[in-house]
């Protein structure tokens, strides 16, 4: 299973629902809830074209960074879900995406 399982079709990284960035970094530090985060990583495949050519890695991207201090799963800036699932259809901007797995601290 990816480590990323990505629902924003236009962003440059995304192949078949498949993130190949090198790093995903999840912003939103003081996110209350899921649309206050962002996909910090997110690139407009309209500008960038498709950039799925990891060239630092083989495959899918494995690097997950996260800022957002409010979620149950961060631990020292990362992740501690073995996946995740980055939405916002149609973005235009990094801020229209969100991590759809984010859940904030003290609420599970």
């Amino acid at each position: 299973m990816a480590k990323i399982d990505c629902q924003v079709t236009n962003c440059s990284h995304n192949k078949s629902g498949v993130c190949y960035a090198n790093c995903v970094d999840i912003v939103g530090s003081s996110a209350k809830k899921d649309y206050d985060t962002a996909c910090g990583s997110y690139l407009n495949r309209l500008h960038y074209s498709e950039l799925t050519n990891n060239v630092l890695s083989s495959g899918s991207c494995d690097c997950l960074k996260c800022t957002v201090e409010t979620c149950t799963f961060n631990s020292n800036n990362l992740c501690t879900l073995d996946n995740i699932q980055v939405s916002g259809k149609n973005a235009e901007y990094h801020t229209q995406t969100e991590c759809s797995s984010f859940r904030l601290r003290g609420s599970l």
